[in-house]
């Protein structure tokens, strides 16, 4: 079982939403280059569907589809035992997908979004009250990474200031107050800036 605050039935889609909206303009803000950064966000990536990405660039990642009908997280720790290639027939976890509205589902056939490398999945529709995921009997010692990368999002302004600093080599202040991190990416920096030693 995956147990993260990410299953918290207050953290709704558009909360989930705005937060990659904000440290997607944060990344913008501290990193021209790109490839560099670490998370991502393409608000019309195929029709109405958003799409929100964290990769850490060794290998792990968070894809995040949003539709008209809910939100869709598909996760991978590529160190996991249950990643697929820690299988001894490459295969998808079974049960990882079961449930996964069919909709959602089709997104994934997507080639970029890589749907065999997953180690967790979880989803909630429109009228959900809490977060879903499939039928994977995981042993408990197993780790999915889901902790590891949904911590990635769920941060507060000073663990991001301390990921920020140590991965952009720059010093990040807090200025006068700390970011809300509720708020609307086009509000983000208000309080939050990044400043060259140079």
């Amino acid at each position: 079982m995956m147990k993260n605050m990410m299953l918290d039935a207050q953290v709704t889609p558009n909360g989930l939403k705005d937060r990659m909206m904000m440290l997607s303009a944060l990344d913008i803000i501290l990193s021209p280059e790109d490839w560099l950064r670490t998370y991502r966000m393409q608000s019309e990536w195929s029709g109405d569907v958003c799409l929100g990405e964290v990769n850490n660039g060794a290998g792990d990642t968070i894809h995040m589809l949003w539709t008209r009908g809910g939100v869709l997280l598909k996760g991978f720790d590529h160190e996991s035992p249950v990643s697929p290639h820690a299988r001894d027939e490459y295969e998808v976890w079974p049960g990882m997908y079961d449930g996964v509205p069919d909709d959602m589902m089709e997104l994934l056939e997507d080639e970029a979004l890589e749907k065999e490398d997953v180690t967790f999945c979880m989803w909630r529709e429109a009228e959900d009250k809490e977060w879903r995921m499939g039928n994977a009997n995981i042993p408990e010692a197993y780790d999915d990474g889901a902790s590891f990368l949904l911590g990635k999002i769920i941060v507060t302004p000073e663990e991001y200031q301390d990921w920020a600093e140590s991965y952009y080599e720059l010093p990040i202040s807090l200025g006068g107050g700390k970011p809300d991190f509720q708020r609307r990416s086009d509000h983000c920096t208000d309080d939050l800036c990044a400043s060259s030693t140079a």
